[in-house]
């Protein structure tokens, strides 16, 4: 109970979990996931474990466990064969088989794809994307110099990169707009002078701006800036072009690419 309750401890493991990218309680969906992780924290720190190590299987362990739903429900009884299996053979050793079974290529380029192929700004896939996205140090949508971790902690918007008035007009419903695919964190400004426009009409403004005309869409000045700012909020190719038509098409290929940074920040923790 002491070891439990010690602040020190505690701490310590708020910044391992900060660490990869869950820097607000509001991105973590599951009471259960952090509560393991902590229960996996103390128990490696018991054993002795070297610090680095634990800072890595606890933050694998964490996302794994989010990933997959492990402890969604009554957790009782997962805790319990976890716990015991943990104490039997490693953690590092039954995370690697979790990997394997659960974590293989078909979760990765199917699942995962399917899990991203819902309405709602509450979900734990589209959480994962933003800590993928705050552990990266990726920018807003348009932004140089704010990131989405800025965003994030002070309460800045979720804008739709087709924006939602633009499909409401359009005859499209509140689960064709609100899909976690047309999500993406941007500056207040920025979100407001996009208003009802076509990504082709107001990324027309944004390329005038990157060959020297008036900024008007944040303060991307140039081509290589703007290309690297989608590639980081993993926006699809072509996005400058495309309107209603488009937007289906849109979306199947953007949760591609969201689940891919999902993807490349486990295996990068």
């Amino acid at each position: 109970v002491l070891e439990i309750v010690s602040e020190t401890n505690f701490k310590r493991f708020v910044m391992i979990i900060k660490s990869c990218g869950f820097t607000s309680s509001g991105l973590i969906n599951s009471q259960n996931a952090l509560n393991f992780a902590y229960i996996l924290f103390l128990k490696l720190r018991e054993k002795g474990e070297n610090p680095s190590v634990i800072e890595k299987c606890v933050q694998c362990w964490f996302v794994m466990s989010l990933l997959t739903g492990r402890y969604s429900g009554s957790p009782e009884s997962q805790f319990d064969f976890d716990i015991k299996q943990i104490s039997k053979d490693g953690a590092e050793k039954i995370l690697q088989s979790i990997e394997n079974a659960q974590l293989s290529d078909a979760y990765w380029n199917a699942q995962l794809i399917q899990e991203l192929d819902k309405a709602s700004v509450n979900n734990p896939f589209l959480h994962l994307f933003f800590a993928a996205q705050i552990k990266a140090n990726d920018k807003g949508f348009l932004s140089t110099d704010i990131s989405v971790g800025n965003m994030i902690e002070h309460q800045g918007d979720i804008h739709h990169l087709f924006p939602r008035e633009y499909l409401k007009k359009n005859g499209l419903q509140r689960g064709d707009y609100n899909q976690i695919a047309n999500f993406v964190y941007a500056q207040s400004e920025i979100n407001i002078k996009v208003g009802k426009k076509a990504p082709k009409e107001y990324m027309a403004e944004v390329i005038k701006q990157t060959k020297g005309g008036k900024p008007k869409f944040g303060g991307i000045a140039d081509e290589k800036a703007l290309t690297e700012n989608l590639k980081q909020n993993c926006i699809p190719a072509g996005f400058e072009e495309m309107e209603l038509d488009d937007y289906e098409s849109f979306l199947k290929e953007r949760r591609k690419l969201m689940a891919k940074k999902i993807k490349d920040y486990y295996f990068s923790l």
